[in-house]
């Protein structure tokens, strides 16, 4: 019988939070005020406890919110479906409407009353008074739609609103400017395109910004969120870490953790391990900025179709897996929380005609890692042997072990030391909890999370 073998004495990085993106959702389920059956609870408080609530959810630690560029408000631009669209609190260059985008607002506060210490404000698009076209998206592909005069009126809007929601209690912690800078954005979303020279004069403004404001003391840039791990994230990070004033105030290189291979098999082939090119990358930031930390600030499986089950889940694991151990990550956050769309996207799924909600495997599996690796873990060497992938985090006498078996086939391993307690996530169970025993059978395309006393090894 294999064992599982632990080696808590090596040990990498130190582990921040879970997070999910409230773009999209938020602003129509935060309206969702009458009862859920099952709970007895106001559906909109259900499924932020279901997120954010560390007893009766999944413990997720960071909210992502989305600045909108205004587009609800304007009805201009192309936007399939129409949920994409998302408003701006400005009605001048100097006056704003904190009443707007109030759903939005209601689900962020209450993912912040429900546990989520950390919330980022992050931008798709810049307000459509200070964009080229009087649009959130571009009418031609590859072309910034924000002029540089326009720089420090977008900052001052973007740092307002965070003074804004700091004084009413929102631990606003990041502000991120820029959102997948590399892509076209002509439509279907807000989004803003930016050459790598661009971003850093963006964020030189953000960061002295900052440093005039007193009020916004501890406040970080997130950036650059590329959109693919293969593209151009080398060019943007050296160039955004070699200005000394915008490191300061970067904590993290942040990036998504999309790999989108084109169904051509030649290419494929070419451009095709996900693996090699994040080893290449991690080792770049080593090299060029010491200490540095990588951070996965978006992700989702992009993958037709509504999926409940655990193919998704099980994908998803596999890429927080490799984010958490190859790019040693200190951060890890999902796209969006609900979907509403036959896609593989978010942990629920929402039906807005029955304004109803569904679970998924993939909420259950990003719960297996987000309710028990605790803020300030440090991860450990785990060996779970040739069938299993596993990751294993510390803190405070106690180890939490989540491992993987993507097989069609259970595996029986030994367990080391004094097994605590043991939750299964498969196509039969949801989190489940299971007897501690010493011998434990994973069962197949399963995501098991084993919390263990300290000093478990071997």
């Amino acid at each position: 019988m294999e064992k599982l073998k632990l080696n808590p004495q090596q040990t990498y990085q130190t582990f921040e939070n879970f997070g999910v993106s409230g773009a999209w959702w938020a602003q129509v389920v935060g309206g969702w005020s009458e009862t859920d059956e099952n709970s007895g609870m106001p559906k909109r408080e259900r499924i932020s406890q279901l997120l954010f609530d560390k007893e009766e959810g999944i413990g997720i630690g960071c909210y992502r919110y989305n600045l909108g560029g205004g587009s609800a408000q304007s009805g201009k631009g192309t936007y399939s479906p129409e949920c994409r669209r998302a408003e701006s609190f400005d009605i001048s260059e100097t006056e704003y409407d904190w009443s707007r985008d109030a759903n939005a607002v209601w689900m962020m506060n209450q993912a912040v009353k429900d546990g989520a210490d950390e919330v980022i404000f992050f931008v798709n698009s810049p307000p459509e008074r200070w964009t080229r076209n009087g649009k959130a998206h571009l009418d031609k592909a590859l072309h910034t739609n924000l002029a540089s005069e326009n720089y420090k009126k977008f900052t001052g809007y973007c740092l307002d609103c965070v003074e804004h929601f700091r004084a009413l209690g929102v631990p606003v912690k990041y502000i991120s400017p820029v959102n997948e800078p590399v892509w076209k954005w002509t439509g279907g979303q807000e989004g803003c395109h930016y050459r790598p020279l661009q971003v850093k004069k963006l964020l030189r403004v953000f960061a002295d910004e900052i440093d005039r404001r007193p009020a916004l003391k501890g406040l970080k840039i997130s950036g650059a969120e590329n959109g693919d791990i293969r593209w151009f994230n080398k060019t943007y990070c050296r160039i955004m870490l070699g200005d000394k004033k915008i490191r300061a105030k970067v904590d993290a290189v942040d990036t998504h953790s999309y790999f989108i291979t084109p169904p051509i098999p030649v290419i494929s082939s070419f451009i095709g391990n996900r693996e090699a090119f994040m080893k290449r990358y991690r080792r770049y930031v080593d090299r060029r900025f010491p200490g540095f930390a990588i951070k996965t600030s978006e992700w989702t499986h992009m993958q037709g179709g509504r999926d409940y089950g655990m193919d998704s889940a099980l994908e998803q694991t596999k890429i927080m897996m490799e984010d958490l151990s190859i790019l040693n990550v200190t951060s890890w956050q999902l796209w969006i929380a609900l979907s509403n769309v036959d896609y593989c996207d978010g942990l629920i799924y929402e039906n807005d005609d029955t304004r109803t909600f569904e679970m998924t495997k993939r909420y259950y599996a990003f719960g297996n890692f987000s309710k028990f690796i605790e803020k300030g873990s440090v991860r450990f060497d785990v060996d779970p042997g040739p069938a299993l992938k596993a990751v294993g985090f510390a803190k405070g006498g106690r180890q939490a072990v989540v491992a993987a078996n993507p097989g069609e086939s259970e595996v029986t391993l030994e367990l080391p030391g004094s097994v605590k307690e043991i939750y299964v996530t498969s196509e039969d169970k949801s989190l489940e909890k299971a007897e501690p025993v010493k011998a434990f059978t994973f069962p197949a395309k399963s995501v098991v999370t084993l919390i263990f006393e300290e000093g478990s090894a071997g």
